[in-house]
């Protein structure tokens, strides 16, 4: 996986996410309830505060309470660090018990965009939005396009500046802050128009 996700204004965590597909997945399953930079970067810190390493398995298999303590900090790497680590701990044994412990399986050999969105809608702690979010994620910043993609995931397929998909650079960001801005400011959500 080489890709650009400027998302978190740190080269070394946009890096990572760029380039190890656990990572970018925990980034997004971390992407509530907090602001985006934060979530997309805890996966570096992670990384470094459990020695260098993002393992499914070693993640999977770790105390919960450690991984718990791990999530705190300080500083924490997350809003609700205790709830966050159990669903990190969850997304990573179910990757474990159906892809090996491989988070780009998910989307391996996936020719059908329904389907792609079917598995990503598996992970726990994905729900219909976030599955879409993160389908058009993988086809707009890694080329992962499989037929039918843009239905499976509008609206986030468009062209609005609505969500992480959307981030290429440090102006898109600026873009889509200032898009969920406005939607919130007229109670719409982010899969909603504009009007």
């Amino acid at each position: 996986m080489t890709a650009v996700v400027p998302v978190t204004g740190d080269p070394e965590a946009d890096q990572l996410l760029a380039e190890d597909p656990l990572a970018l997945m925990i980034g997004m399953l971390l992407d509530q309830q907090i602001p985006m930079e934060w979530a997309f970067a805890g996966p570096l810190k992670l990384r470094d505060r459990l020695g260098g390493r993002l393992d499914a398995a070693e993640i999977a298999a770790l105390d919960p309470d450690k991984l718990e303590a791990v999530f705190k900090g300080p500083p924490a790497l997350h809003r609700f660090p205790g709830s966050m680590g159990k669903r990190t701990q969850a997304l990573c044994q179910y990757l474990v018990d159906h892809h090996d412990g491989d988070a780009a399986a998910v989307w391996r050999d996936v020719d059908d965009g329904r389907e792609l969105v079917t598995r990503v809608r598996a992970l726990p702690g994905f729900g219909a939005d976030k599955s879409k979010i993160f389908t058009a994620l993988l086809a707009k910043r890694f080329g992962v396009r499989p037929a039918g993609w843009e239905q499976a995931t509008a609206p986030f397929s468009d062209d609005e500046p609505r969500s992480v998909a959307d981030i290429d650079s440090a102006e898109s960001l600026q873009r889509v802050r200032a898009w969920k801005k406005m939607m919130k400011s007229q109670g719409k959500g982010k899969s909603d128009s504009p009007t």
